[in-house]
């Protein structure tokens, strides 16, 4: 009796055993699916829905009809998240006017999967890691300052007739967003070098 009781139990036993590995493997194939289906996808600040805040400088791009130009370039670069950090920070914002006086067939070649590395230079040459209210700007105009941007180039802040100009573009609008300002300029500001 004892030795079919020893016999029941190691079979019980041995089928519990099975049955926990092949759930352990079933869970972790599921997991490897989860985890390539994830890699798949857009990740980062970025792409995290944020309903009632107020917007960042990316959100408040996409919501704008004249910056769709820009927003499109941004994404073809690949530059989401840097619109996005925490900041603060200030976004140099041309609006579809300004691109559209770049000749088209340079913009188009811009947008090519082959040159997003000088598309994302020439879009991080329109973001300063600091805060640059209107104000400040102004203050940087009269003291000569020049803007450190991104790209790791500075651009030169001047005052004509009450306006403001970065590298010779003007900015014609201000709006203060979650991470910083963006300042709308009617034109792109193209490195110089």
């Amino acid at each position: 009796m004892k030795t079919l009781i020893k016999s029941l139990l190691l079979i019980v036993l041995s089928v519990c055993f099975i049955a926990c590995n092949n759930n352990a493997k079933t869970a972790e194939n599921s997991n490897d699916t989860t985890t390539n289906e994830a890699s798949n996808e857009k990740t980062g600040q970025a792409f995290i829905e944020d309903e009632g805040g107020t917007p960042n400088a990316l959100q408040l791009a996409i919501a704008s009809k004249d910056h769709s130009t820009l927003v499109a370039a941004v994404q073809a670069a690949e530059v989401e998240n840097a619109l996005v950090n925490v900041g603060p920070l200030t976004v140099f914002a041309p609006n579809n006017a300004g691109f559209a006086k770049i000749d088209e067939a340079t913009l188009n070649d811009l947008l090519k999967p082959e040159n997003k590395s000088k598309l994302a230079f020439i879009l991080t040459h329109h973001v300063a890691p600091a805060n640059y209210p209107i104000e400040t700007l102004k203050k940087n105009a009269v003291k000569n300052r020049k803007l450190y941007m991104a790209s790791g180039k500075y651009l030169e802040v001047t005052e004509k007739d009450g306006d403001i100009y970065v590298d010779g573009v003007k900015i014609i609008g201000t709006v203060n967003v979650s991470n910083g300002w963006v300042h709308v300029t009617e034109d792109v500001i193209l490195p110089k070098d």
